[in-house]
């Protein structure tokens, strides 16, 4: 959770001309990328009953960790490619503090207090605040349709983060849903400082440094509680929530992604990770018996809507450094859940 859940943090190099104008015939990268979908939104809901028995802190500290151990174990295996200069991989590591770091400690401590259906729908409207700190810090402009997808997108974010408070009369839901509202927007700026470095660097070895930083935050804050708790109590479940937040949401289904923008592209690509948010409310009813509530359906509606729009809406950059491929409409970016 991101869960994304969630982990490699931004939109690898452009697929290479040869694919940009291959054939949009269905196919196993297609297959793939629906696996690659069901697995985030499937993620949701077991990240919920992992942290069932496993504190927040410390089920971030097991999950980050076990991913950066594996995206390094790849990178390292790499041997054909060259690895950045220290100045960039200091920045790198600095910027996965904040989006492997910072982000997963928000995102499971809202988890733990709110729903995963919730949860879901607000980390569907992260490429809202993308596109708001892009055109902020003057790296893109939107025409009218992507701007009116925007405001679709936070009108939909208010009524899920709105409705919260129904679900749990304590108030721990709505604290919950704007800690994760919190965390998207942290992301956002995460995500669009990574950008100049996703042309430049490897995308296992940008995930493997990155991720490795946000190991050190979460596994240092996870030492107290992983020292106070009862580890004879935790089941079956909950390890196996924390292998699946970790290996299958932060590596295996972003390998996924990664092999759809190198083969279908990367618009294409991001249609399929749309369906990540009703995946993860279908699979939350039916898990977790969360049924969504009027006000979080229409919410899902906006914010679907929204997202549809703004991804066909051509994203121009403000100041153009380099060629860009005018073909590629929206920028995409893989959830983080």
């Amino acid at each position: 959770m991101s869960s994304v859940a969630s982990p490699i943090a931004a939109e690898p190099q452009p697929a290479p001309a040869s694919h940009a104008h291959a054939p949009a015939a269905f196919g196993l990268t297609d297959l793939g990328l629906i696996l690659m979908s069901v697995i985030w939104g499937v993620n949701f809901s077991i990240v919920k009953v992992g942290l069932g028995s496993i504190e927040p802190l410390v089920f971030g500290g097991l999950r980050v960790t076990i991913a950066a151990l594996v995206l390094a174990a790849i990178a390292l295996s790499m041997r054909s490619v060259r690895w950045p200069s220290r100045r960039d991989m200091l920045i790198l590591a600095g910027l996965g503090v904040i989006g492997n770091g910072f982000y997963q400690l928000l995102f499971l401590t809202g988890m733990s207090r709110t729903r995963a259906g919730i949860a879901a729908l607000l980390v569907a409207s992260g490429p809202a605040w993308i596109a708001i700190i892009s055109r902020l810090m003057g790296r893109e402009r939107l025409p009218s349709r992507g701007w009116i997808g925007i405001g679709m997108q936070m009108i939909g974010v208010a009524c899920v983060v709105g409705s919260a408070h129904r679900v749990n009369a304590g108030g721990d839901a709505l604290l919950g849903a704007g800690l994760i509202a919190v965390g998207s927007i942290m992301w956002a700026v995460y995500t669009v400082a990574l950008q100049p470095y996703t042309k430049t660097v490897h995308p296992f070895q940008l995930s493997a440094i990155t991720m490795a930083s946000g190991a050190v935050v979460c596994g240092g804050l996870a030492i107290p509680g992983a020292l106070r708790a009862d580890w004879r109590a935790v089941g079956p479940e909950a390890w196996g929530a924390v292998l699946y937040a970790s290996v299958g949401a932060m590596v295996v289904a972003y390998l996924l992604y990664y092999h759809g923008v190198r083969m279908i592209g990367a618009t294409r690509t991001s249609m399929y990770a749309n369906l990540q948010p009703l995946i993860a409310l279908t699979f939350a009813a039916l898990m977790l018996s969360e049924l969504p509530t009027r006000w979080q359906l229409l919410g899902a509606v906006f914010i679907m809507g929204g997202l549809l729009m703004s991804r066909t809406a051509m994203v121009r950059p403000v100041a153009r450094i380099e060629p860009v491929d005018q073909s590629v409409r929206s920028p995409s970016f893989p959830d983080r859940s």
